[in-house]
């Protein structure tokens, strides 16, 4: 008589279970970090925006030969911004909105403008945008 051996290939249930396991362990870990450099990377773009709108007040400020502290509108910074190729204005990447309006305040000259989305992080200091400190330098080394 002949003894036949089968074979049986495959995975035990302990050891599927300890893959699924090992992957929730390291999407536990990665999620977060994602979470966290996408956050982060909108912020900097929000950031980004703010710097060109600024630059495109002051340019308009200087083109028209605004004096005091006048608020520019929408229409008369929209050919400074992108180097006067005709572009839309950028909205805050933290929201799905894409109204310029409810995302940025353009504010007089003097003040830098705020982002209306995510206010308390998404900043604009005025040493970063190119303005006065209380010294009077302007953050050039001038």
């Amino acid at each position: 008589m002949r003894v036949r051996k089968i074979s049986v290939t495959g995975f035990t249930l302990v050891e599927i279970m300890i893959v699924v396991a090992i992957i929730g362990l390291l999407a536990a870990i990665a999620i977060p970090n994602f979470v966290r450099a996408r956050t982060t990377s909108q912020q900097n773009a929000c950031i980004e925006n703010l710097r060109q709108i600024d630059a495109a007040k002051q340019q308009w400020a200087l083109e028209a030969r605004q004096g005091g502290d006048p608020t520019p509108t929408s229409d008369q910074i929209l050919v400074y911004m992108n180097h006067g190729v005709s572009v839309e204005l950028p909205t805050c990447p933290a929201t799905s909105d894409t109204n310029f309006a409810t995302s940025y305040l353009i504010n007089p000259l003097s003040i830098t403008p705020v982002c209306l989305i995510s206010s308390n992080t998404h900043t604009l200091d005025a040493a970063s945008a190119g303005g006065s400190d209380v010294n009077g330098h302007n953050g050039h080394g001038h």
